[in-house]
């Protein structure tokens, strides 16, 4: 009976419908073997309009030089370091789900680990465009590489924190694509050997690296798992924290505070599980995974907004009240007077802030908003809204008013091609994920048959009807029944 109770009955299943291995293959591989659906070419095409927008906004401000972008002598970064942060923040979910959670045994990332995998590498891709094109001249980009050279003076800061993000994010980018990739292994195989087309088996067994699923390659496969897990967890809180050193090690009024880094790493993880909500909802209708991508799962990633959330509320008061608290005149009005003041001239994206990260997740505290598919989408772009809008105030409320007053008179907007190349990593991240999505399967088909015997619905529903009788009826059923 101990082998009955392994997993708890209140606990609701992770495999809707009355599901087996070969349906498990089946449902999850479909979408990979069929043709793109209609639906599929719709959202393809959109984001490849919005990459060539993109790109046409790189174009100019490669030629013409970061003039085009409406950045100033006040405001040196913009939307274009905030949208770094943020594009940062977004990939913190996929490496929290699949290192931390595997780690700790929890069954069910294994529904929404591949896709929040993905999109972390498709975000730090993204991520990476801003600080290379914010280089203005970016055909002197080697110049920063830290390498003896005969040019002259120039060397790079060992002690600049954006040297730090260039190691921490690369290393981040690394593992995290490590992880990824031999996640897929076995899938590859499967696909491999379902294949028809002689491209897709060559490709596909290319791809595969030789998997043949022998014990010696599972052995060999959960050992690197847990290796790149290890590496993963410390990273998960290292990656964030360095990025807000940026701002925290300054001197500016607004960014030199020692709350940013748990701070950013809990609006990282916020925002993450956020972009995972939006992709997955859109994924399993597109793709009818209804039953692997279930209710369960949206409910469970809810409770996680709904606590990173509030600590990142906690942060926002705890700034406010270190404000007032520490009697320093250029802090204080840093956040009293352009931020909290609702008629400054940027107040206003203090209070969208507010709104969007500290009060309307509190709507998850209500099990049935956590489970409505609707209320979770539509939470899932506000919360990420709101954490651009974090990113923006930070940045550009603590610097646009400068000591000098002749420098309010023209304050800090986006130029279209600011807007341009922003909405053009949009296009670069879906693009990306369009591709995957058709070419590799969204679920990890092996983790979904690994938990398919104890928290299936159909196992599950027997194990309870199991309870009533001896073992040996149950386990006479059960081997009758397979």
């Amino acid at each position: 009976m101990a082998l009955l109770k392994y997993e708890s009955q209140v606990r609701p299943p992770l495999v809707a419908g009355d599901k087996h291995y070969h349906d498990v293959t089946e449902d999850i591989l479909r979408p990979v073997e069929s043709n793109p659906t209609m639906l599929w070419w719709v959202g393809f095409i959109g984001a490849l309009a919005l990459l060539g927008f993109g790109v046409f906004s790189i174009y100019r401000e490669v030629v013409y030089g970061v003039g085009q972008w409406n950045i100033n002598r006040t405001v040196g970064w913009g939307w274009d370091i905030t949208n770094f942060v943020w594009w940062i923040g977004i990939g913190h979910a996929g490496t929290l789900i699949s290192a931390i959670l595997l780690l700790f045994r929890q069954g069910w990332r294994t529904g929404v680990n591949r896709a929040a995998e993905a999109m972390t590498i498709f975000a730090v891709i993204c991520a990476g465009q801003f600080p290379i094109w914010h280089m203005g001249r970016v055909w002197m980009g080697f110049f920063v590489l830290p390498y003896p050279n005969t040019r002259g003076v120039l060397w790079p800061n060992f002690n600049s924190a954006l040297l730090w993000d260039v190691f921490a994010i690369s290393t981040y980018f690394t593992v995290s694509l490590l992880f990824w990739y031999t996640g897929l292994l076995p899938d590859l195989a499967s696909i491999r050997d379902r294949a028809r087309l002689k491209w897709r088996k060559f490709f596909y067994g290319v791809c595969a690296f030789g998997w043949s699923g022998s014990t010696k390659h599972w052995q060999r496969h959960e050992a690197l798992a847990l290796v790149l897990a290890g590496l993963s967890t410390p990273l998960v809180l290292s990656v964030h924290t360095i990025v807000s050193f940026d701002f925290a090690t300054s001197v500016i009024p607004g960014w030199h505070t020692t709350i940013f880094p748990p701070y950013f790493v809990a609006g990282a993880i916020f925002s993450g599980f956020a972009m995972v909500q939006s992709l997955l909802i859109i994924s399993r209708k597109v793709l009818k995974l209804e039953e692997y991508i279930t209710i369960e799962h949206i409910d469970v990633m809810n409770k996680i907004i709904v606590l990173t959330g509030s600590i990142v509320g906690c942060a926002y008061l705890t700034e406010l009240f270190i404000a007032w608290y520490s009697q320093n005149k250029f802090e204080g009005w840093a956040f009293m007077q352009n931020r909290v003041n609702l008629f400054s001239p940027l107040g206003w994206s203090y209070y969208i802030m507010m709104s969007c990260n500290v009060l309307s997740p509190q709507i998850f505290w209500f099990r049935k908003m956590r489970r409505s598919v609707v209320v979770t989408f539509f939470m899932s772009v506000i919360v990420n809204i709101g954490m651009w809008f974090e990113r923006f105030v930070i940045i550009v409320t603590s610097i646009y008013r400068d000591y000098v007053p002749s420098s309010w008179t023209v304050y800090y907007s986006p130029s279209i091609y600011e807007v341009g190349f922003y909405l053009g990593t949009f296009g670069l991240f879906f693009t990306c994920y369009f591709l995957f999505s058709k070419f590799f399967p969204v679920i990890a088909v092996a983790e979904i048959k690994n938990i398919l015997k104890r928290s299936g619905e159909n196992y599950k529903a027997k194990m309870g009807e199991a309870e009533a009788e001896t073992p040996e009826e149950f386990a006479h059923e059960m081997a009758h029944a397979h």
